[in-house]
């Protein structure tokens, strides 16, 4: 079951990838590992810097399958045709987030509808 209070004292941090300094990638892989899923590679490193975020992001998701919002299930985010963003679905109380981590705010939980409407187009993966 998930536990949405562990990742209060998450900081973000650019490039970060060991618990509790995250950032976007990192809290994906953190919660699959909460959550008793396959971990994704850890693309060390990897950051929007030069494009690399889309560029490892479109190689991951090659190798992936697209399908509806489930707990688990790793969200693509794309502004201006490129994935700038990712995060993960969660189920807190029967209801899916989206759970992200970004600068200032930390991690956040939002309701999918309403995270959807910040990018221009969003995916699934499993």
């Amino acid at each position: 079951m998930f536990d949405p209070d562990k990742y209060r004292s998450v900081i973000w941090l650019k490039g970060g990838r060991a618990y509790p300094e995250l950032d976007c990638f990192g809290i994906v892989n953190e919660i699959r590992r909460d959550l008793g899923l396959t971990l994704w590679p850890e693309f060390a490193g990897v950051t929007k810097d030069e494009n690399g975020l889309d560029r490892e992001a479109r190689g991951l998701m090659s190798e992936l399958e697209r399908c509806a919002p489930a707990a688990g299930a790793g969200i693509a985010c794309y502004s201006a045709g490129m994935v700038t963003h990712v995060a993960i679905v969660v189920d807190i109380g029967g209801v899916f987030y989206a759970a992200e981590c970004n600068p200032k705010s930390n991690v956040t939980f939002t309701i999918l509808s309403r995270f959807e409407r910040r990018f221009v187009k969003v995916e699934y993966y499993q």
